[in-house]
């Protein structure tokens, strides 16, 4: 009889609304309620770890948009939640919700219509080829319970909230309240977040709403850059919880806190992402008009690996496209903001001259003889270009065509000597 035996596998339980990651089974990974930026993340959140979103347009909330997905997500799974914001029960009413069926019944109808359509006009040699796609499919199927999926048209309703307050899921640290000093604004605040990972026991998501807004106080950007590193070491000694915070648009930008502003902000979280949205930028918004914005990643999550799983798992970014691991370079990345959700996909010129380019009618110095010929069988007559005119004189007088004399166009300056004729 062998000595030897086999060492048996140690049995992980996978947190709820979680799962592993394919790269590294010791991580597990959290949807943000966004297939297409789970993708970019490499699959999802990694628990233990922060994110950081920076939304810099002042004109537009899409900063807040990916929190409510986070926030929403989070609700549905039956994570526990941690808002910092100045009024978090708003906040919380205001997030989508899932509607009464997984299967968008309009999505459905226009999927088959486009499907119908590229039938008949794809060859037939092409049928069998994988379509290209410029995101991940959001329409995730029932038994798939990862990622909910959302719609913006919706709204959580009250008594789910209702319900989420009293059992003690919903947990809010509001900024309204009177902390004292400045700087001991930012130390309450992370010691209260502290306090409520220390009496959890299931998964925590963590999320800081604006942070450097007016809510705040007179922040520095040592402020700032101690909450991030700060909230990053609470989430190591708390392996089940993960975080999202969210910048006000003026501290989202290098005028704000100095040249490498935005790059010191990557160093302080695990994955950062900036959204600019097209709407500071009239001639992108015109050559881009299917898109809300472009999508740069600064920094994405690595826990437990030298690469970042992002960087091998991503289908968006498409770093590792070809077969030796070398690719042909990150994808330029976009977002858009349909009526039902939020989308992250690759960005890329439509064809050449575009189909508003098309001429339908005829060039507006371009004439067009309208007689054809039964017309003129009829004895229809059109206008001639040139006019002739016959002069009758004598016997030996010949017809003379003359056209019409072209009117001259003079030009006087302001000095009586000078003057143009032509």
């Amino acid at each position: 009889m062998s000595s030897f035996k086999r060492k048996a596998g140690i049995k992980t339980e996978v947190p709820v609304g979680s799962r592993p990651s394919p790269s590294s089974p010791s991580t597990f990974l959290t949807s943000t309620g966004i297939p297409s930026l789970d993708d970019i993340l490499g699959g999802g959140l990694p628990l233990s770890c922060s994110a950081l979103i920076l939304a810099p347009d002042l004109h537009s909330a899409y900063g807040d948009l990916v929190r409510n997905y986070f926030l929403a997500q989070g609700l549905a799974v039956g994570h526990k939640l941690v808002l910092v914001d100045e009024d978090p029960l708003r906040v919380f009413e205001e997030c989508m919700w899932t509607p009464p069926s997984f299967v968008f019944e309009e999505d459905r109808k226009e999927l088959e219509a486009d499907q119908q359509e590229e039938k008949i006009k794809i060859a037939w040699r092409y049928e069998t080829m994988k379509q290209f796609r410029t995101t991940i499919d959001s329409n995730q199927a029932s038994e798939d319970e990862y990622c909910r999926t959302f719609d913006l048209t919706c709204r959580v309703p009250r008594h789910i909230v209702d319900q989420a307050l009293q059992s003690g899921q919903l947990n809010s640290v509001d900024l309204a309240d009177e902390f004292g000093s400045e700087r001991g604004h930012v130390h309450l605040v992370t010691k209260k977040i502290a306090a409520i990972l220390q009496a959890s026991r299931r998964p925590t998501r963590i999320c800081v709403s604006s942070l450097g807004s007016s809510s705040w106080g007179d922040l520095s950007p040592q402020d700032v850059l101690f909450l991030l590193a700060t909230l990053r070491g609470l989430l190591r000694q708390h392996p089940l919880s993960c975080a999202i915070v969210c910048l006000s648009p003026p501290v989202a930008t290098d005028a704000w806190g100095g040249p490498g502003w935005t790059q010191k902000l990557g160093w302080a979280v695990d994955a950062c992402i900036t959204m600019k949205a097209f709407t500071g930028n009239p001639s992108l918004l015109s050559l881009f008009p299917a898109h809300h914005g472009l999508v740069q990643v600064s920094a994405s999550p690595a826990p437990h690996t030298v690469l970042s799983p992002s960087d091998k798992l991503s289908t968006l970014r498409g770093l590792l496209a070809s077969p030796s691991g070398a690719g042909g370079g990150e994808n330029n990345l976009a977002f858009k903001c349909m009526r039902k959700r939020m989308i992250f996909e690759t960005l890329h010129l439509d064809l050449e001259g575009g189909v508003g380019e098309r001429r339908t009618t005829p060039a507006p110095n371009t004439w067009v003889n309208t007689i054809n010929d039964a017309d003129q069988k009829e004895g229809i007559k059109a206008d001639p270009i040139v006019k002739i005119h016959l002069e009758e004189g004598g016997p030996g007088s010949v017809a003379v065509a003359s056209r019409k004399k072209k009117k001259a166009v003079g030009f006087a300056s302001g000095r009586p000597e000078i003057s143009y004729e032509f």
